[in-house]
């Protein structure tokens, strides 16, 4: 039976694509570049809004790049919750966990601040153990320093955690955690990707994560 499990935020428990890309496109337009469809965003996003934005605008140099993350964050820190909504399943998924006495965290690539809004916004009943995002002290996934800060914060074994995620970074943070891993299909990225990682379990209903955590 797991007692900590360990979860992205973009593309697992929420689906943030259509806000994540309207704040891109928003950024690009405002300093004169070539929007992007939404669809596109999803092979994006997943390693920080930094990388986005350099995969945005691949040809834009260091002080651009900087200029077009400020725009970013200015408009979606107005914006995050415009079309963001969790996945079906995922607040009744939570809730079961916390029921049973699993432990529950976060461990985005998202910027700090972006996640300290959301997650109460759209989780406000779920006494999360951990809450992290990116922040300039810690590298992003998939170095699994972002795990070890939520051990940290719950000590738990490595035995005893779940990490789940929809990506292969996130597959590979586990990996290199040394903790077993879930993807899941219902997120950004097909379910190639996560085969392709070696995820430890692929899922493609919240529910069966319960199953999967011993419950």
């Amino acid at each position: 039976m797991k007692k900590l499990v360990i979860f992205d935020l973009d593309g697992t428990l929420l689906n943030t694509i259509a806000d994540l890309g309207d704040a891109c496109n928003y950024a690009l337009r405002t300093l004169g570049y070539s929007e992007h469809a939404l669809a596109t965003y999803n092979y994006m996003v997943g390693n920080g809004v930094r990388k986005l934005i350099e995969r945005a605008e691949p040809d834009a140099d260091q002080e651009t790049v900087e200029r077009l993350l400020n725009l970013f964050r200015q408009y979606y820190d107005e914006h995050s919750t415009d079309h963001t909504a969790p996945y079906p399943g995922i607040p009744e998924l939570l809730a079961k966990l916390h029921e049973n006495g699993v432990a529950i965290a976060v461990a985005t690539n998202k910027y700090q601040a972006a996640v300290d809004k959301i997650i109460p916004h759209f989780f406000p009943d779920i006494p999360f153990v951990a809450i992290l995002g990116q922040t300039d002290d810690r590298p992003v996934k998939p170095d699994p320093s972002i795990v070890f800060a939520a051990l940290n914060e719950h000590p738990t074994p490595k035995a005893d955690v779940l990490f789940v995620g929809d990506s292969a970074v996130d597959i590979e943070t586990a990996r290199r955690a040394c903790v077993e891993s879930v993807g899941v299909t219902w997120g950004f990225r097909p379910m190639s990707e996560l085969r392709g990682a070696y995820a430890d379990h692929i899922v493609s209903d919240p529910a069966e994560i319960l199953t999967i955590a011993g419950f």
